[in-house]
């Protein structure tokens, strides 16, 4: 493959074997918490949309993966997290030990959540009387 990638398992291809693992497993389980997410490479990293608007993110660096599912999901979940590298918006864990399926859905479904209240405040609540 020449080029960046233009699909996640093109993304995905030239990974080790360890690392690949983690990202599909991480791959399932962002699809069963949101199935209506569309695959996107987005800033050359494998990601998902929702509503055409960015949901979650994640990527093999060279000495961790990590999943990028927003700010708010890693503070909301952060007790949960204490045993992983987190920062703002990131979480950072080692290929041999993947992040828990059941995790994931919880911060894509709280990520989901997020944007929806925001796209109702934006339709709903943005003029002001005067």
């Amino acid at each position: 493959m020449s080029g960046k990638p233009e699909t996640i398992d093109e993304y995905l291809a030239p990974l080790s074997i360890e690392k690949k693992a983690a990202l599909e497993t991480l791959r399932r389980a962002i699809k069963s918490a949101a199935p209506k997410a569309e695959e996107c490479i987005s800033y050359d990293i494998p990601a998902f949309r929702l509503d055409g608007r960015l949901l979650v993110a994640f990527a093999a660096a060279v000495r961790h993966c990590a999943f990028y599912p927003g700010a708010f999901p890693v503070k909301a979940h952060k007790d949960e997290l204490k045993a992983y590298n987190t920062d703002k918006g990131t979480i950072r864990f080692p290929a041999d030990s993947p992040l828990p399926a059941t995790l994931v859905r919880k911060l894509v479904k709280t990520r989901i959540a997020e944007q929806a209240a925001k796209q109702r405040a934006a339709a709903g609540g943005t003029r002001r009387h005067r």
